[in-house]
């Protein structure tokens, strides 16, 4: 897996889109080629052509890119994927029609573009199943071994056959043992024959539920002398899911591992550029504030604005602003969370949440300091104080300003439950540990897919 802004992706991904850039901006340079001949240079050097192919190969990939065409995990079925192709490709033509039809010299020639599409439609499926094919042979997988037999090794194999593009094969684990000793034999002999395999093991994942005289280290030692990639399973999770795993989760492990750094100079330019968007956001929302503000006046009795009290940096309180969604007097007979389909939201607080437009206000929060532009959603107290006796580590979330978004929210969603919370901090967890500059930026970046796609609302 290649490690980018601290978020770990397969090297089959990265292959894939690099490829798949490739394709569409040649597809569209053997268009050009067709249609102009000898002028193809001249066209391309003076009149932008270069600078159209370019933007018409990013929207493509873009596009790609919110069609989750990168997430295999995101689509149940393969002719899913051709299906979210021609869809892809059905709307840039319909964009690129009503471009040239309004805008002539945004045109590189006349055909260029549709013969360019149609070259982008057949390279791209024949590419995919050719990807698919080719990922597919044993020599482009990694063959891997789980070192255990209870439920943590029954997950991490479940987990590596839902990431397929991770391209990892489990090739085995271990029988369950009743007795402790019988265990260590057993776990012992499994490694050693590992050695002696016809067909290459390249990395062991140690999902033992109890290592403490279990753990086969001299064998498990020499495999890794040898050049098999040892792993613990949580490690090998978190780079798989992008989370923390809460399970058997000690302080010794956050004290030991990489991450959990609050530079202040990365703190600095975390800042800097949650004002910079922040102001930028708010100036771009200012020609339809009027327009919110009458809908929300319209949709019934009450205040425009609505503050409640959250947690923020160092479990110190503040006030949060939003446009209100709900009626007067929603929560009555106390706090609670938000459901799917609430009766206390109104029609037009429906449609705010579904577009995040209730969120704006937070930007003031934001450039008054309470609160970041990513970072840990900020909870209420009411609900704190009940969620950091109930899950071990949530009192870490507070360890950074809180955010409008983040990463729990573009990879989870809303948590109305203890279950849920507790997976929300699992994400929670992982973005406080790899925070960077460059993690925040892409968790701007998606978080305009999952507003676009109207996920996690409630």
């Amino acid at each position: 897996m290649i490690k980018l802004l601290n978020v770990y992706y397969p090297t089959r991904t990265i292959v894939l889109l690099i490829c798949e850039v490739l394709l569409v901006g040649g597809s569209f340079l053997l268009a050009s080629a067709l249609v102009l001949g000898p002028r193809t240079l001249l066209v391309l050097g003076q009149d932008h052509g270069g600078l159209k192919i370019t933007l018409l190969t990013v929207s493509t990939i873009l596009g790609a890119h919110y069609f989750d065409l990168y997430e295999p995990q995101q689509v149940s079925e393969r002719w899913e994927i051709y299906l979210r192709l021609m869809v892809i490709i059905g709307c840039l033509a319909i964009l690129l029609a009503l471009i040239v039809y309004i805008f002539p010299q945004a045109a590189i020639a006349n055909f260029v573009f549709l013969l360019g599409l149609i070259f982008v439609v057949a390279s791209l499926i024949a590419w995919r199943k050719a990807f698919e094919w080719i990922s597919g042979r044993p020599v482009f997988q990694e063959r891997v071994y789980v070192l255990g037999a209870g439920e943590r090794a029954h997950e991490i194999i479940r987990t590596i056959e839902a990431h397929r593009e991770s391209g990892m094969v489990v090739v085995g684990n271990d029988a369950p043992v009743a007795d402790k000793a019988e265990r260590k034999k057993a776990f012992r002999e499994a490694v050693r024959q590992l050695a002696s395999r016809r067909e290459r093991i390249h990395r062991i994942v140690i999902a033992l539920d109890d290592r403490r005289g279990e753990l086969p280290v001299d064998e498990l030692l020499a495999m890794r002398l040898s050049g098999v990639t040892i792993q613990d399973a949580s490690d090998l999770m978190e780079r798989l899911k992008g989370k923390m795993q809460l399970d058997g989760l000690r302080p010794s492990d956050l004290l030991f591992c990489e991450g959990f750094r609050m530079r202040p100079s990365q703190q600095i330019l975390r800042r800097a550029a949650s004002m910079l968007v922040s102001a930028l956001v708010l100036l771009l929302f200012l020609p339809i504030f009027p327009l919110v503000v009458l809908l929300v006046r319209l949709s019934s009795p009450g205040p425009i604005f609505f503050r409640q009290e959250r947690v923020g940096l160092n479990g110190k309180v503040f006030k949060l602003s939003k446009f209100r969604t709900m009626v007067v007097n929603a929560e009555a007979d106390g706090a609670q969370w938000a459901q799917k389909n609430d009766p206390r939201v109104t029609r037009i607080g429906q449609f705010l949440r579904k577009t995040r437009l209730d969120e704006v206000p937070q930007l003031w929060n934001v450039l008054r300091g309470e609160m970041t532009f990513v970072g840990p959603r900020p909870e209420r107290p009411e609900f704190v104080s009940w969620l950091a006796k109930e899950l071990p580590f949530y009192d870490l979330r507070h360890m950074i300003h809180p955010g409008l978004t983040g990463w729990a929210q573009i990879r989870y969603g809303y948590g109305a439950t203890l279950e849920q919370s507790r997976e929300k901090l699992a994400y929670d967890l992982y973005y406080v540990k790899h925070q960077t500059l460059g993690l925040d930026l892409l968790i701007m970046f998606d978080t305009i897919k999952t507003v676009i796609r109207r996920r996690g609302a409630q």
